[in-house]
C-alpha cells in the first residue's frame, strides 16, 4: 500500500487533531523499563509503543473492526513514490462518502527512543473524533415543524419557528453516538457580539428528559449514525436570526460543526405559547391579528366612515428579512429583542423617519412630487421591500394610515398580534394639557397662530397585544402604539405602547405615552376668549367632542367593529368624568376643569344621508334648540375652511355672521367656493360660535365633513367566462367616472394583490371633465384560494379613489393545461366590495 505526506519537523505541526495527546516529551520510568519486544512474532516494539501512548489510535487488532492499518516506509521510498505518481501529500480526513473518519497521525521518532528505527512515516487510519456530517432542520413548509409553529405561510425555505415551542431536527454523525462516552450540545448565536449573559449566545444542553420553558434538547430516536433531537426554546428568547453550530466531545477530544447559513434559525414571538408575553388564548383572534395578511383600514369622518382594503403581506418573500433589517437598522442591542414592549417601541420609532432614517417619510403638504402620494398605496409589501433594497433610505410618502398599515405588517410578521385602529375626531394635544384648546379673539374669531392643538377628522394608529409586567396588574392586553411622527417620546418620534386599560381609567402617569393617547380619545375641548389686557378666559367647553367611533376590522369578517368602549367609558357617565378628572390632575391646565353651568340654548350641525359627493353642493343643517320658556336671540358666526384630515386648515372658503331667532335655520356651502382649494381627503370644517343676547351664554362648536369620492369599479372583463387558475392568464376591467367639471391630469392607476400580481403602476394620462374610462389588465395568479385584488387612482386633482374585488383562484389541474391561449381571457368568480 502506497501513501505520501509532507515531512513534519516538530510536534507543533502534528495536528489534524490538536487536542489529542500523542505522548511526546520526556520518557517516563515506565517507558524506559518497557521491554523492546514482548513477542516478535505478533507485535514489534513500535506497535507496542504506539498502543501505549495512543490507545485510541492503535488498539489491539482483535479489539474491534476499526483496528488501524499501518503503513511504514523510509522517507526516500515515499518521496520517490510521490515523484513517480505525481501525487500531492495526503491532507484529507474524510473518505469520499463521508462515512469513515480517517485520522492521519504523523510521528517523528528519534533513533535513541525506539531502537532500530530511523525517521519514518506512520499513517494511522482510524476514527478519532465524533464529528457532525450534516444537519436536517426539517424545514419543509408542509412538515411538522413549520406547520406546528404556524410559519408555513412564510415564503422561502428559511427555517422560521416561534419561541417557547418544541421543534425537531436530525443530525448525521461520523459514527454512531454513544451516550456513555460521547457528549453533544447545540449553540445558537445572534447579533454582532453574541454573549451568554445577554442571551444572544445560547447553549442548548442534551438532557435525559425535556421539562419545557427553557432551552434544552433530548435524543428521541437514533438510526445508526443519525440522531433525532427534540429541542425546546425559551418563551422569553431573543427574536431574530440565529446561527446554529453543533459541538461534540469524546475521549479523543472536541469537534465543532461550522455554522452554515442554510441552517440559520429565524425565531419569532409566539402568541400560541402561554409563557410568551404576546400569548392570546383564542384561535380566532390569533388567526385574525397574526395570520391574516389582508385587512381593512377606516377613514373619513364620524358621519361618513369609509374603508379601504390593505395588503399587509407579512408572509411575502423578503418581508421577514426586511423586518429584521429594521431592527438591525435601529442600532438597538439584540439582547433587548426578547422584550415585546421594547420591540414595539423600536418599531414605532423606526417606521417613521424624522430622526432615525426609518421606513417612511411623512408628508402632509399636498405636494408629493419625488415620491408616491400616500393615498396611492394599497399595501405594505412594496414599501418594505423598497426600504430594504435601498439600504435604509426612507420611502416617500406616508400619512397616518400608511404608517399604521406598515406597523401592522411588521408586528404580525415578527409574531406580535396587531391591528390598525381608527379614531374619529382625534385630538392632537401639543402641550400636555390633556385638553384641546381653541383660542378666540374679542370678536369670537379663531386666532390661528395660537391654535396649535387640532382635532383630526380621523387618525389611524395600532393596537398590539401583550402582557405588561412593567406595569401594575390589570394593564396587560391591548396596547396603543402610534408610528405617525407627531410628538417625541424619550427623544424619538414614537408613541406607546400605552395600556388601553390605563387610558380608559385616566391613569396617565403609567408608561408609555398614556397622556397623549388619552387626549386623543377623551380630552375636553376648551374655548378661550382674549381679554382686553391680553389674558384669556375660558368661555365654553365641549365634553363629548373627541374620540368617536373608534374602529377596527372585526374578527373573521370585513365588518367594522366599534371598540370605543375599550378606550373610554360611555360619554357623560360618572366613570367617564372620574377618568377625565383623574387624568387632568397630571395635565398642565387642571384649572380649566370648572363645574358646568346651566345652559338653555344648544347648537347642533347635521348632514343628510352619507353626505355630499365630490362635484356637488354640501348641504348642512344648523339646529339651535331653546329649552327655556323665553325667546332667545343668538348672534351666530360661521366659517367654512378647507383642511387637511389632520385638522390643519388650508384656506377659508366662506365666512358669515347672522342673527337668528330660535328655532333653527339652515346653510349650505357651494362647490364653486371650495373646488380650487381641496386637498388630500376633500375635507372641510364648519366652525360656529355665538352669544345669546338675553343671557350672554356662549355657544361654540366645530363640524367636519368630507366630499365623498367615486369608486373604482373592478369587474370581470367582457370575455367568455372561465375560472381563475394558478399559472393561467386572467383579465379584469377597471372603470371610473370623473365627477369633477375639470380635467384630471396625469392619472395613475395602481394595482396589487397577494398571490395575484405584484404592485403595478399604470400611467393612464388625462381624464376629461365628467368622462368615463375603462381599462383591461391581465395577470397570472401564483397562489390558489380566495384572493383580493386592490386598485386605486391617483392624480393631483383627486385622491382616495379605490376599489377591491374578491377573486377565487383554483389549483391548476391536468384538464386545464393548454386552456389559456394567446388572445383568450381567464378570470375568476368575482364579487364587488367597494367603499368610499
Amino acid at each position: 500500500m502506497s501513501a505520501s505526506t509532507r515531512p513534519i519537523r516538530d510536534r507543533s505541526t502534528v495536528g489534524r487533531f490538536p487536542s489529542v495527546t500523542l505522548g511526546f516529551g520526556e520518557d517516563t520510568e515506565e517507558e524506559k523499563e518497557q521491554p523492546k519486544e514482548n513477542n516478535a512474532q505478533k507485535e514489534n516494539a513500535c506497535q507496542q509503543w504506539l498502543r501505549k501512548v495512543c490507545r485510541c489510535c492503535h488498539p489491539k487488532s482483535n479489539e474491534d473492526d476499526n483496528a488501524e492499518t499501518l503503513v511504514t516506509g523510509s522517507t526516500t521510498d515515499l518521496d520517490k513514490e510521490d515523484e513517480k505518481n505525481d501525487r500531492k501529500p495526503v491532507t484529507t480526513d474524510i473518505d469520499i462518502n463521508g462515512n469513515r473518519h480517517i485520522g492521519e497521525v504523523v510521528l517523528f521518532m528519534k533513533a535513541n527512543k525506539v531502537p532500530d528505527f530511523t525517521l519514518s512515516y506512520i499513517f494511522v487510519f482510524t476514527e478519532l473524533l465524533l464529528k457532525v456530517r450534516s444537519i436536517n432542520l426539517m424545514k419543509s413548509k408542509s412538515g411538522e415543524n413549520r406547520t406546528e409553529h404556524h410559519t408555513n405561510r412564510y415564503h422561502g425555505d428559511d427555517f422560521v419557528i416561534r419561541r417557547g415551542q418544541n421543534f425537531q431536527l436530525w443530525i448525521t454523525l461520523s459514527r454512531p453516538f454513544n451516550p456513555n462516552t460521547d457528549k453533544l450540545h447545540l449553540e445558537l448565536k445572534t447579533g454582532p457580539l453574541p454573549t451568554v449573559s445577554k442571551e444572544t449566545h445560547v447553549i442548548i444542553p442534551l438532557v435525559e428528559a425535556l421539562e419545557g420553558n427553557r432551552w434544552e434538547a433530548a435524543v428521541v430516536a437514533q438510526d445508526d449514525k443519525r440522531l433525532n433531537l427534540s429541542v425546546n426554546s425559551s418563551p422569553s428568547a431573543v427574536i431574530g436570526r440565529y446561527q446554529l453550530t453543533v459541538e461534540t466531545n469524546c475521549a479523543n477530544g472536541p469537534a465543532s460543526f461550522t455554522a452554515d447559513p442554510a441552517n440559520d434559525i429565524y425565531m419569532l414571538f409566539n402568541p400560541w405559547c402561554e409563557g410568551d408575553t404576546v400569548f392570546m388564548d383564542s384561535e380566532d383572534v390569533r388567526q385574525e391579528y397574526v395570520l391574516n395578511d389582508v385587512g381593512r383600514i377606516y377613514y373619513g369622518t364620524e358621519n361618513q366612515i369609509g374603508a379601504r382594503t390593505w395588503n399587509y403581506g407579512q408572509f411575502d418573500n423578503g418581508i421577514l428579512a426586511a423586518c429584521l433589517y429594521i431592527l438591525e437598522k435601529s442600532g438597538t442591542l439584540p439582547s433587548g429583542w426578547g422584550d415585546s414592549v421594547n420591540v414595539v417601541r423600536i418599531i414605532s420609532a423606526m417606521v417613521n423617519s424624522p430622526d432615525d432614517q426609518g421606513v417612511l417619510e411623512g408628508n402632509w403638504s399636498g405636494d408629493y412630487s419625488g415620491g408616491t402620494s400616500p393615498t396611492a398605496w394599497s399595501g405594505s409589501v412594496e414599501i418594505l421591500k423598497a426600504y430594504h433594497k435601498n439600504k435604509g433610505s426612507p420611502v416617500k410618502y406616508g400619512q397616518c394610515w400608511v404608517f399604521a398599515g406598515v406597523v401592522t405588517t411588521v408586528l404580525r410578521c415578527l409574531g406580535i398580534p396587531c391591528r390598525p385602529v381608527t379614531n374619529f375626531n382625534s385630538a392632537h394635544d401639543t402641550d400636555v394639557s390633556l385638553t384641546t384648546d381653541v383660542y378666540l379673539d374679542e370678536n369670537l374669531e379663531p386666532i390661528d397662530h395660537l391654535n396649535a392643538d387640532s382635532i383630526w377628522n380621523f387618525h389611524v394608529w395600532n393596537d398590539c397585544w401583550m402582557a405588561r409586567p412593567d406595569l401594575p396588574p390589570g394593564n396587560g392586553g391591548w396596547q396603543a402604539v402610534d408610528a405617525t411622527p407627531q410628538e417625541t417620546s424619550q427623544g424619538s418620534y414614537r408613541c406607546g405602547p400605552a395600556s388601553l386599560a390605563a387610558v380608559r381609567n385616566g391613569q396617565v402617569y403609567l408608561k408609555y405615552d398614556c397622556p397623549f393617547v388619552f387626549a386623543e380619545v377623551n380630552s375636553d375641548k376648551i374655548y378661550w376668549q382674549k381679554n382686553a389686557n391680553g389674558t384669556f378666559t375660558q368661555i365654553y367647553s365641549e365634553k363629548k367632542t373627541v374620540g368617536h367611533y373608534i374602529s377596527t376590522k372585526a374578527v373573521g369578517s370585513d365588518e367594522r367593529n366599534d371598540i370605543t368602549d375599550l378606550y373610554k367609558y360611555p360619554e357623560g357617565t360618572e366613570e367617564e368624568r372620574i377618568a377625565v378628572e383623574t387624568a387632568c390632575r397630571y395635565g398642565s391646565k387642571a384649572s380649566a376643569f370648572s363645574s358646568s353651568k346651566a345652559e338653555d340654548v344648544s347648537v347642533e350641525v347635521t348632514m343628510d344621508g352619507q353626505g355630499p359627493t365630490m362635484g356637488n353642493d354640501a348641504e348642512l343643517t344648523i339646529t339651535l334648540r331653546n329649552s327655556s320658556s323665553e325667546k332667545r336671540t343668538v348672534t351666530l358666526n360661521s366659517q367654512a375652511v378647507v383642511m387637511y384630515y389632520t385638522g390643519v386648515p388650508k384656506a377659508t372658503v366662506r365666512k358669515h355672521t347672522v342673527e337668528v331667532d330660535v328655532p333653527p335655520k339652515s346653510g349650505e356651502t357651494a362647490y364653486k367656493d371650495y373646488k380650487d382649494q381641496l386637498v388630500d381627503q376633500a375635507a372641510l370644517m364648519l366652525t360656529l360660535s355665538g352669544r345669546v343676547r338675553e343671557t350672554q351664554q356662549v355657544q361654540a362648536t366645530q363640524f367636519s365633513f368630507r366630499l365623498r369620492t367615486p369608486d373604482l369599479i373592478i369587474k370581470a372583463s367582457k370575455t367568455p367566462i372561465g375560472k381563475a387558475v394558478v399559472g393561467e392568464k386572467t383579465a379584469i376591467e377597471i372603470s371610473f367616472t370623473n365627477p369633477l367639471p375639470q380635467v384630471l391630469k396625469a392619472v395613475t392607476f395602481n394595482m396589487e394583490g397577494l398571490g395575484l400580481l405584484t404592485a403595478r403602476k399604470i400611467k393612464y394620462g388625462d381624464i376629461g371633465s365628467r368622462a368615463s374610462v375603462s381599462l383591461t389588465e391581465y395577470f397570472i395568479p401564483t397562489l390558489p384560494g380566495p384572493r383580493k385584488l386592490l386598485a386605486s387612482l391617483d392624480c393631483k386633482q383627486l385622491t382616495q379613489v379605490h376599489g377591491v374585488t374578491d377573486i377565487t383562484v383554483e389549483e391548476k389541474s391536468n384538464s386545464s393545461v393548454g386552456r389559456s391561449e394567446q388572445g383568450s381571457t381567464i378570470y375568476g368568480s368575482i364579487s364587488n366590495d367597494f367603499c368610499f
